[in-house]
């Protein structure tokens, strides 16, 4: 999925903001690179999201969060537990996370680093992850999945959005390791970043994603967006989601 504040947008510009999400049932940019770090491509099944207004995330029964609360400095933070039993946490970026994220992207397979950036590469730049991780929470917000194995800490998922000038629409991204696919993460990733939006009184969520991208399809109608063609580029399609 990806973020969204503008019209104008290309491969280059959504590239550059980090863009889409791969994974099974489990995020496509949009025009003005939305925050460093739109674009994901990933999906999966979390909690029950609360009470729903037309088109926006269904309520079902899924994997819950163990716990959810603002730690210190206001940090957003959750555990919560996968379809498999495995305990996640899941807490707002920060900028010293630079280089989970670098480590997450390269274990990326180049199918899922396609998805999210909307073409190839072969290693974020400094200035990339500086912008995936030093944001602005004021007009953006990322959460990132960890797990500890073998003595380190791993990112394994990371969900965000942009919003615009008003603030009332944001476009988001969301990506999950390959390796956890299937599990849930990407919509428990999801169900978090879509309550805090709408708590923040973002009324519209979009996601810019390829056309072939089937694991973003699956994840976007299991959360109730909309899904049309992208005028602007016919290799895109644009999931909406009123929240």
């Amino acid at each position: 999925m990806a973020t969204a504040t503008g019209r104008k947008s290309t491969a280059a510009s959504r590239r550059k903001t980090g863009a889409k999400a791969t994974a099974k049932p489990n995020t496509g940019k949009l025009r003005k690179p939305a925050s460093a770090g739109a674009r994901v491509q990933v999906k999966t099944v979390a909690r029950t999201a609360g009470k729903v207004r037309k088109a926006a995330a269904p309520t079902r029964k899924v994997p819950r969060s163990v716990a959810g609360r603002k730690h210190a400095g206001g940090e957003l933070r959750w555990v919560d537990t996968l379809r498999d039993g495995t305990h996640v946490i899941i807490r707002s970026i920060r900028r010293e996370d630079a280089e989970l994220e670098r480590s997450f992207i390269k274990r990326l397979s180049p199918e899922s680093r396609r998805m999210r950036f909307l073409g190839q590469m072969s290693e974020p730049s400094d200035e990339m992850l500086r912008r995936l991780t030093d944001i602005d929470y004021k007009n953006e917000m990322a959460f990132v999945a960890l797990v500890h194995r073998d003595g380190q800490t791993l990112e394994i998922g990371v969900a965000r959005y942009s919003t615009s000038g008003d603030r009332k629409f944001c476009e988001c991204a969301i990506t999950v390791s390959d390796e956890w696919h299937n599990k849930g993460l990407a919509t428990l990733l999801m169900h978090h970043l879509i309550d805090v939006a709408r708590s923040r009184g973002i009324r519209t969520m979009v996601s810019y994603d390829a056309i072939d991208n089937g694991q973003m399809r699956e994840l976007a109608t299991f959360l109730g967006f909309k899904r049309n063609s992208d005028p602007a580029d016919s290799g895109m399609v644009v999931h909406t989601l009123t929240l």
